[in-house]
């Protein structure tokens, strides 16, 4: 299953990456995910746990940044375990950041492959799922560079 899109952010492309690639930054803005502990600089490992239609999964998470161009690509490997259900998740993720005036155009592409249980859900489930995901993110990474409103 293949998921895009683009959002922008109200602010510079290399402060946007450098938000990014910060661990402890990232994992604010993705809706689930919990524990994140850095191996490297470019293996992690998290906890994601979401619901999906009628059932609510936890996954064990490693993630491997296989290609950086700063400050505008940043390209991940993803693989996840269910805990607690047979099945597992693969995917690979591409963000492109490009500089649009005063703001930064995020592109995301996330090609995945559920097995087992998860998988047999269905995609236009799975696909609303992971639009609500991209929802959550975008509005958590904007806030985050929301400028504060004058007194």
């Amino acid at each position: 299953m293949n998921v895009s899109g683009e959002f922008t952010v109200n602010a510079p492309r290399d402060v946007v990456f450098r938000t990014l690639r910060d661990p402890s930054s990232f994992v604010r803005f993705v809706d689930g995910v919990s524990d994140l502990k850095e191996i490297d600089p470019t293996h992690y490992e998290a906890v994601f746990e979401t619901k999906v239609a009628y059932l609510k999964f936890k996954f064990a998470v490693t993630v491997e940044v296989t290609r950086m161009d700063e400050p505008s690509v940043i390209e991940a490997k993803i693989e996840g375990t269910p805990l607690g259900v047979v099945g597992r998740l693969t995917a690979k993720s591409i963000t492109t950041l490009e500089q649009a005036g005063n703001e930064t155009k995020v592109t995301y592409s996330v090609e995945s492959t559920l097995a087992g249980k998860l998988g047999s859900i269905g995609q236009p489930v799975l696909r609303s799922k992971a639009k609500d995901m991209e929802k959550i993110f975008a509005q958590r990474l904007r806030a985050a560079f929301a400028q504060p409103s004058p007194v």
